[in-house]
């Protein structure tokens, strides 16, 4: 079931535990005994996720994961790295009756300006910025965003906010005037969360076990007030053509007419061959979200089927359960996920051995041109500070500081910088200054930084953020081909080259400065 074994074989041998040690730290023994304990444990998945994936080699890390977990029989297996089958369904929960498929496929498209790949139906947002301000045909000219901050969350975010003030047309949904939604020239606000139902349809991809969940909201619309889905429904029909005064629920309606079309088509037995209306008529009394999750909810891998299995799952369920339903541990189900041209696992895929090219030249290259005062420069993202728009709640923000650099004592003793003094950070594109916070649960060599920071910007009303503003740790990132993950089109936001030095506070320029004064006048 595996094609390309022989030619991972010997990839492997041009990285051996003591020529990767160079570059990570990890000592060849390390290597070596993590990698046998890993193939002797009877279960045992290795797991990876932001963190490995924002970097200069995210794909080519989350590959080695997956090769981790089959080489030692740990893919598809109760114990290590399993598959969940999501409750709303997926495109790998419908039947299939072979693991043949297209592949993964990128490059369907390419940006105007420098020609990057589509990836997933995606662009990299390191070249959004050239892309609304380059002149020509093709050119970016309107844009909304959902709840968003880019200008804080990518790189160069001094570029893609002068940028967005160029476009013709900036619309926003959100609920904050914030570092982004500034440049707006319409901002509509959404209801509370609390105004709002939840399902979960991304992260019940991740489940380590089959659960379904349904909030309702909890305090009722303001009279008047739209739904965040008539909002959105209301934008698509006018970027349809449809104009303003549409019903959004006629909008809606049409994403369900498809779902129930692709029902009646599939090879799925409870709903093939039936008539769209007599699905539609189960869904009665619901609308919105609501009825498209019914929709999806009915037509997945544990669904009714439209009465067909009256004890399937249906929204009512989730409704009548408000803690949820458990649908079972994770079962092997690698034939349902896997689509390949051969019907194989492809260890070597063409994209990733393109990008292994790119490797060996870093390997052997780029990693020997740093300098000895350079670190590397990490992310993270703290339980009260995941995202920015989090920094403008008090009960979040109270307590002590949180935008700080993370350093081992080692590297700031070298830097000349100590625990609670300011430090300026410096990479290629940009610095910034940060507090230094001192501690040894980070590793010599690298450096932290935490996401979604420097606020206080003229134009903006978050008075919660604005107190303590940060300052943008994406401005250290860059936006050239060498600061993307080329297989992904994901920007590189760990593993920054920086150096750290000191930031004198007034007085000790000022000592500094007579103390110059008299030594040349002695």
């Amino acid at each position: 079931m595996l094609a390309g074994l022989d030619e991972l074989r010997e990839v492997a041998k041009l990285y051996s535990p003591q020529f990767v040690s160079g570059l990570t730290g990890i000592e060849p023994d390390v290597v070596t005994r993590l990698a046998r304990e890993l193939a002797a444990a009877p279960t045992a998945a290795v797991y990876g996720r932001v963190g490995v994936s924002m970097q200069r080699f995210g794909t080519l890390s989350n590959w080695l994961v997956d090769v981790v977990n089959i080489l030692t029989g740990n893919l598809d297996k109760p114990g290590g790295a399993m598959f969940p089958t999501p409750a709303s369904g997926n495109v790998t929960t419908h039947k299939r009756s072979s693991r043949r498929g297209s592949g993964f496929r990128v490059g369907r498209g390419h940006t105007r300006v420098r020609e990057l790949p589509e990836v997933m139906g995606e662009y990299p947002v390191a070249a959004m910025a050239e892309e609304i301000a380059t002149p020509g045909e093709g050119k970016i000219r309107a844009l909304i965003t959902v709840a968003g901050n880019p200008v804080l969350s990518t790189p160069d975010g001094d570029g893609l906010s002068a940028a967005l003030d160029s476009l013709d047309c900036m619309i926003s949904v959100d609920i904050y005037l914030n570092e982004t939604t500034r440049h707006a020239d319409v901002i509509l606000p959404s209801p509370s969360p609390l105004q709002r139902s939840h399902y979960d349809l991304l992260l019940s991809q991740f489940n380590v076990r089959n659960v379904a969940n349904y909030s309702p909201a909890v305090l009722p619309l303001d009279e008047g007030q739209p739904d965040e889905w008539e909002i959105l429904c209301r934008l698509a029909a006018i970027a349809k053509g449809m104009g303003p005064d549409v019903d959004p629920r006629e909008v809606a309606e049409i994403g369900i007419t498809g779902l129930l079309t692709a029902a009646v088509s599939s090879s799925n037995p409870d709903t093939a061959g039936r008539d769209v209306e007599d699905l539609r008529s189960y869904l009665d009394g619901k609308e919105g979200p609501e009825r498209h999750l019914d929709v999806m909810l009915r037509t997945g891998p544990f669904g009714d089927g439209f009465g067909a299995k009256p004890d399937g799952l249906t929204l009512d369920t989730l409704i009548a359960h408000p803690h949820g339903v458990d649908l079972g541990p994770l079962q092997p189900r690698l034939d349902q996920v896997l689509r390949t041209p051969s019907g194989m696992i492809e260890l070597m895929a063409a994209p990733i051995v393109e990008d292994l090219a790119r490797l060996s030249e870093f390997a052997t290259t780029e990693v020997r041109s740093a300098t000895g005062d350079d670190l590397l420069l990490i992310g993270r993202r703290q339980l009260r500070s995941n995202n920015s728009w989090m920094h403008n709640i008090n009960v979040l923000m109270k307590g002590k500081d949180r935008f700080t650099l993370v350093m081992h004592p080692r590297d700031a003793q070298r830097c000349g910088v100590s625990h609670g003094g300011r430090a300026r950070v410096a990479s290629d594109t940009n610095s910034l200054e940060a507090t230094v916070e001192v501690t040894e649960d980070i590793v010599t060599g690298t450096v932290s930084l935490p996401h979604g920071w420097g606020h206080g910007i003229a134009g903006t009303r978050m008075a919660v953020a604005s107190a303590r503003p940060g300052a943008n740790s994406n401005l250290l990132a860059g936006t050239s081909a060498a600061d993307i993950d080329a297989p992904s089109g994901t920007s590189v936001l760990n593993g920054i080259r920086v150096t750290v030095s000191p930031v004198m506070s007034n007085g000790e320029a000022s000592s500094n400065e007579e103390a110059s004064s008299n030594g040349a006048a002695q």
